[in-house]
């Protein structure tokens, strides 16, 4: 609910009795501007106020070409209402206002955005017929509220039901969306009814009067459904833009838990937005190109140890070089040739069976023994034009794992292996090539980029963390020119680095290179990257919770 101007008869007491709190103009443009996409759009603000958020709507839809935009509103406070009309008109809009309860008005799909600042009345002011009508509005919506739900969570549920398919949802919400027991079925009403939710995080609190915090909801694409949440983090209301990037992707394993886990302290969050905007972390796409690795069809068959290969007396011209199923082995800065013989003199399958177009005899028999054990029978086998010719990938600069039990690892790939969809390949870009081959893997083990894979990637079964090649194109690396800066200082660590990690002390080593990068090469202060490390440590506390309370 907005109002800019006072009646002599109102005051706090009572617009907070009504929930009725004054918005930002900063927020009420942005939110209109987010929704409103088409001069046809049908604008509804169903707790409109003096219509604050109607009138930036009206500049909106004036701006896309509509000639005296149509907006409708509903408020349940008269004089409100009659200031609402009369702003709308000056703004050189119409308005089809109705005075009276929202809970009252029939559901009528046929908006296509509904904005607005439910009011907000906690559930000891909220009782009685209010309460009742509040209830049996989110009933409809298949939203079982209780008895300790605040007046807005049924409210944006009936106004979702606003919608047509496809429409929008712009409101301000207090923060209890996140966390609160009783928002549970609100929060997978969002997931289940929209194709996209954002959350807009603010570090200062921007309504005064309100004794909660805020955030923005923008569910987008009513009718559809989703696994996720984007959250976005600015400083205040007048940081808001439309291109702000997400500072977290999080996918909840339960749509009805707390999202609460979806955030970090206002301070980490913080700091970790002002360095994305910053420019000195950049998504890993800035750097190369993220793909999967092969898929053989049957990686008992296709991938051989050099003893099966001496064995079955394949030629040179049969078999190539391979990273061996699984990441275990790379867990350290370099995949180097040395570790690919080992690990083939350890009986691992680091030899890819694949002829070349005339295979030796020695591999005409090995595929026919793959006939008679059915081989070719499995989907990606038989719908090759020759079944035992695996289609390649290029050899990678790099490669990355993507399910870990602490944290995604980038590691040079100077052994030159092909690898399979075990681990991802990265390719960098020309102008990245050498610096990143040489570096990226340290850089990599700063706390800020373990913080953006735990906001990145998924937590998946067994508390492991999954990087898929999409959400590791937008995973926070600092930036080639940030890396090129330091470079003197991470070469001279690098040693230290490989050691710690050969001990699999991960986060020891990360302390070493958060002290080049972050300390000294950014001039981060001590304490600022010890909440960002506090926040890391606490998203990938939860993520092993998760998984030792599902084993118990």
């Amino acid at each position: 609910m907005t109002l800019n101007a006072r009646h002599p008869l109102d005051s706090a007491v009572l617009r907070k009795a009504r929930g009725a709190f004054f918005t930002p103009p900063e927020i009420a443009a942005f939110v209109a501007d987010w929704a409103v996409r088409s001069p046809d759009d049908v604008v509804l603000e169903p707790s409109a106020g003096d219509a604050e958020f109607l009138v930036h709507a009206v500049s909106s839809l004036g701006a896309l070409g509509a000639d005296s935009p149509l907006v409708h509103g509903v408020e349940l406070h008269q004089w409100s209402a009659d200031i609402g009309v009369r702003r709308v008109a000056d703004a050189g809009g119409q308005i089809d206002m109705t005075v009276g309860d929202f809970f009252d008005s029939p559901v009528d799909a046929r908006y296509t955005a509904v904005i607005g600042n439910p009011p907000y009345i906690r559930f000891q002011d909220f009782s009685g017929d209010a309460r009742a009508k509040a209830r049996a509005a989110a009933l409809r919506g298949g939203v079982a509220l209780s008895g300790l739900a605040s007046s807005w969570a049924a409210f944006t549920v009936h106004a979702a039901l606003s919608l047509q398919p496809g429409g929008r949802l712009g409101f301000v919400l207090p923060a209890e969306l996140l966390h609160a027991n009783y928002a549970a079925p609100v929060r997978r009403f969002l997931f289940d009814n929209f194709a996209r939710v954002d959350l807009v995080l603010f570090d200062e609190r921007v309504f005064a009067e309100a004794e909660t915090e805020a955030l923005l909801l923008l569910a987008d694409g009513y009718g559809g459904s989703t696994d996720h949440a984007r959250i976005r983090q600015v400083t205040d209301a007048a940081a808001l833009t439309l291109d702000m990037p997400a500072a977290a992707t999080w996918t909840p394993t339960d749509p009805a838990a707390k999202w609460s886990g979806s955030t970090v302290s206002p301070e980490a969050a913080g700091i970790y937005t002002k360095l994305i905007l910053a420019g000195t972390f950049s998504a890993l796409k800035n750097w190369g190109e993220t793909t999967l690795g092969m898929v053989t069809g049957n990686n008992k068959y296709f991938a051989l140890s050099p003893e099966e290969v001496t064995r079955r007396e394949l030629l040179p011209s049969d078999i190539l070089r391979l990273s061996p199923p699984g990441s275990s082995h790379l867990r350290g800065l370099e995949f180097s040739t040395r570790a690919h013989t080992e690990l083939g003199r350890a009986g691992k399958r680091t030899i890819l069976f694949r002829p070349a177009s005339e295979p030796s005899e020695a591999a005409w028999r090995y595929i026919a023994d793959g006939l008679k054990e059915g081989v070719n029978t499995a989907y990606k086998c038989r719908v090759r034009k020759d079944w035992w010719r695996v289609p390649l990938v290029a050899k990678a600069d790099l490669l990355l794992t993507y399910m870990n039990a602490d944290t995604p690892r980038l590691t040079t790939n100077t052994a030159g292996a092909l690898h399979l969809n075990s681990v991802h390949g990265v390719y960098l870009s020309k102008d990245h090539r050498a610096l990143g081959r040489e570096l990226l893997p340290v850089a990599a083990l700063n706390s800020v980029t373990m913080l953006g894979a735990e906001f990145t990637g998924r937590a998946y079964g067994g508390g492991m963390l999954k990087m898929e090649p999409g959400e590791a194109d937008l995973w926070a690396l600092p930036s080639p020119s940030v890396v090129a800066a330091a470079r003197d200082e991470l070469l001279a660590i690098r040693p230290q680095v490989a050691g710690k990690l050969r001990n699999g002390n991960v986060l020891d080593a990360a302390k070493l290179v958060d002290d080049v990068l972050l300390v000294r090469g950014l001039g981060m202060r001590r304490p600022e990257v010890a909440e960002i490390r506090n926040a890391r440590a606490a998203l990938a506390g939860r993520r092993e919770s998760r998984s030792r309370r599902a084993n118990n």
